[in-house]
Order: structure tokens, then sequence, then C-alpha cells
């Protein structure tokens, strides 16, 4: 599979950018979308990896700019946790230590092939403060290497309107789990 997209979902992925960037202008109050869009007509790959986060429910928008590296970072702004990403546990050692009723797929691994990260807690938390995010829904956040190398695997939500960050076996998996990426751009 090629990691580009052609010219027509180009543009039909920019109308969709656009359109969501300009409902929330909470989430870049000083952001340019012309400058956005310059951007990404220079990273191809990265425009792929926006169209995977697109087509997988993730609905990614615009959420800050870092005048050092001249990037725009985008994160999955969907409502919920993507639709196309639930049903996963946390990496490829865990899915390969599910002896039965195993998922299709990672968080890690799905992340690592859409060429995008995982959302940390800082990041969850920064992505909070833009509005409500899985409120009923739950989503896979990168975990610190000495939780995940006794097992575990770290997620969140928002309930009763606090984030709450919590725990579970990393080869667990829900319908109600997905999770959350990013892209610098």
């Amino acid at each position: 599979m090629g990691k580009s997209i052609s010219e027509q979902e180009f543009t039909e992925l920019l109308s969709i950018l656009g359109k969501r960037f300009e409902e929330h202008k909470n989430r870049h109050a000083q952001i340019v979308w012309e400058d956005v869009v310059e951007k990404l007509r220079q990273q191809p790959e990265k425009v792929w990896s926006l169209h995977e986060m697109e087509r997988t429910g993730g609905e990614p928008d615009v959420v800050d700019y870092n005048p050092a590296t001249n990037s725009y970072l985008f994160y999955d702004c969907s409502a919920e946790s993507p639709k196309g990403r639930r049903s996963i546990c946390y990496d490829e050692l865990a899915l390969n230590d599910r002896k039965e009723h195993k998922p299709l797929h990672s968080a890690v691994g799905m992340a690592h092939e859409m060429g995008i990260g995982l959302l940390d807690e800082t990041d969850y938390r920064k992505l909070q403060q833009l509005g409500e995010f899985d409120l009923k829904t739950s989503s896979w956040i990168l975990t610190p290497e000495p939780i995940r190398l006794l097992g575990g695997a770290l997620f969140c939500d928002r309930r009763y309107d606090h984030v709450f960050v919590y725990h579970n076996g990393a080869s667990s998996y829900y319908g109600a789990r997905g999770f959350r990426g990013k892209l610098s751009v």
C-alpha cells in the first residue's frame, strides 16, 4: 500500500479539515488555515496519515503550532474514541500474548501503520481542555515503560466533568475503547 492519496482525495480531505477548522476556532485561535494548507502540500506522507486518521473516524484537527519547529499539531478530535480503532488491545506484545479471542489489531501497531503517535497523558489532558471528549468511550494512551513491563497499559476517559486515567491489562480490549492519535506537520 502506497502512502499517498490521489489529488481528488487530497481536495476532499482539505475540504473536510478546512470546515472542521472553521467550526472549532477555539482549538486554534491564532492559527491561519492557509498556512496549514501550505505545510500539508509540502508533506504528502503526512497528508496520507491525516487521511487515515479521518478514514478511521478520528476527525483530526489542528490544536497547536510550534514556532521553533514551524510545525502544526493535529489531534484526533472526534467526540468519542474513533470508531475505526476500537476493540483493540494496547500493543503487539499484548496481542501475541492472547491465546484466544484475539482482537484484530493493537493501538500501538495501528498507530505505527498510520504514521501517527498515541496521545500520552499530557496530550490527553490538553485535548480535554479544548472540549469534552470520551464521555461514553475510553482511549488507550501511551503507557510508561515501567507500567508496560509489568503487563499493564493506561487509558483515559471523561466522566463526571473530570478526566480519569485508569489501568488495565494490556491484552484487554473493549468495544468502547480505541485510541486517539497525534501528528506533527
